[in-house]
């Protein structure tokens, strides 16, 4: 045999050796030195979780996670999530972190996930659908307006009737009963009946005030747009319900008043009357006869 068959034989050797060994690898999850991973057992979701719902043990199961790659505050047992109110809807398979759940002992249901010092309060007026289509959902944020019919009378500046903004930026908790919006980003508006706001007490006073009083309406913001707006107060006055004249008529009557001034003639002055001379003083006469004196006056 020469030497080339020689070495085109030991190569062939040589390349059948290392796929062998390379296929090995693959099958065994690689070098030895990359086999062992640390792992770390992590809480997920097993199934679809919706906000502020009461989690237990058959709605969450383990997952094995690189401890390099488990998220911080990742809760790793199960007993820790037991009877604990979720903040935020969830995913199947989603961690679940310390941070989405209520505190232990928190309670159960919408109540415990509102925040300390504020307060759930509802709408209950079949007008939030008509305001704003059915487009409100939960989780958005919306300035709450208030209408009140006034007396009306002659000296009433607003004319019968006022709208003001009562709240501004105010979270929505819940519409009815649902506490997630639906897929089609919208509720039917035949059945929407009541609004759930997230208020502090002062502000569900004025909101309870305003619905036994008046009536409220929502207006949707944008979630970025958090500024306070410097709304005036709108009242029937500012509506100009009586009919104006277009800017043709008004300067067609502009016109006609003009040439009714032009044409009219200015009357003559008359000359100022002549002052009356005083009568002449009366003429007297004095006549002396010896001792005696006599005056006569000739009118």
């Amino acid at each position: 045999m020469s030497a080339r068959s020689i070495l085109v034989v030991f190569l062939a050797l040589a390349c059948g050796v290392s796929a062998v060994f390379g296929i090995n690898m693959l099958r065994q999850g690689g070098p030895p030195e990359q086999q062992k991973v640390d792992t770390v057992t992590v809480v997920v979701a097993a199934t679809n979780i919706g906000p502020y719902m009461t989690l237990s043990p058959s709605m969450v199961t383990t997952r094995e996670y690189p401890k390099d790659m488990a998220p911080p505050g990742a809760i790793t047992r199960i007993e820790d999530v037991q009877d604990r109110v979720c903040l935020t809807p969830l995913l199947k398979d989603e961690t679940i972190l310390d941070g989405k759940l209520t505190a232990r002992g928190m309670g159960r249901g919408m109540a415990s996930a509102i925040p300390k010092g504020m307060r759930g309060f509802t709408i209950n007026t079949p007008n939030v659908a008509s305001s704003v289509a059915g487009f409100i959902l939960p989780g958005n944020k919306v300035d709450v307006l208030l209408t009140m019919s006034s007396g009306g009378g002659a000296d009433d500046p607003t004319g019968g009737g006022i709208t003001t903004t009562l709240l501004q930026h105010v979270e929505i908790l819940a519409v009815d009963q649902q506490l997630v919006a639906p897929a089609e980003n919208r509720v039917n508006t035949t059945e929407l009946r009541s609004v759930t706001l997230l208020v502090t007490p002062d502000q569900a006073a004025k909101l309870d005030l305003g619905q036994n009083k008046g009536t409220l309406h929502l207006s949707l913001r944008n979630h970025q747009d958090s500024d306070p707006s410097r709304v005036r107060v709108a009242t029937m006055s500012d509506l100009r319900l009586s009919p104006e004249r277009s800017w043709d008529e008004r300067l067609k009557g502009l016109l006609e008043v003009t040439g009714k001034l032009m044409a009219r003639k200015p009357e003559k002055e008359k000359p100022p009357a002549k002052a009356e001379k005083p009568p002449p003083p009366p003429l007297t006469i004095q006549t002396l006869h010896g001792a005696v004196s006599s005056t006569y006056q000739l009118r």
